[in-house]
């Protein structure tokens, strides 16, 4: 299994509007980078929810339920899209100025590439925003 972080800003598609719906396909992305990211995941890997522009947290877990196929709000066959479903929110939200404090954390994508909005997460990084997170996982 492999971890994820996807990125959505809060007053277009916000936690609770995943939560409510259970899952949606991840479509939209139109960034090179982070489609192979959407191509690699597999059915039951987890992915961290993270408000972007607004909040700039990481809010929930989802999991992949679907894995990468043609993104039907793009023309043609060169954009991916995946399903995805919310599991749960986390005990407490991990800020991105928290991430940024966190020297175990400074080589994550969220830190270094800033804009992008599929990124994979390393285990390590996974089990640290775990921990900050209060979980046990």
């Amino acid at each position: 299994m492999a971890y994820w972080l996807v990125k959505s800003e809060p007053d277009v598609y916000p936690w609770e509007q995943l939560v409510a719906e259970k899952s949606t396909s991840w479509t939209g992305v139109r960034n090179y980078a982070a489609r192979n990211h959407l191509r690699a995941m597999r059915k039951g890997d987890e992915v961290l929810y993270y408000h972007s522009n607004q909040g700039m947290e990481i809010v929930g877990i989802a999991e992949v339920l679907k894995e990468a196929y043609p993104d039907p709000t793009a023309e043609g066959d060169t954009w991916s899209t995946v399903d995805i479903k919310a599991v749960r929110p986390l005990k407490k939200p991990v800020t991105l100025a928290a991430i940024k404090e966190e020297p175990s954390l400074k080589e994550m994508a969220l830190v270094r590439l800033g804009r992008l909005s599929v990124q994979p997460v390393t285990d390590k990084e996974w089990k640290k925003v775990m921990q900050m997170a209060g979980e046990k996982k």
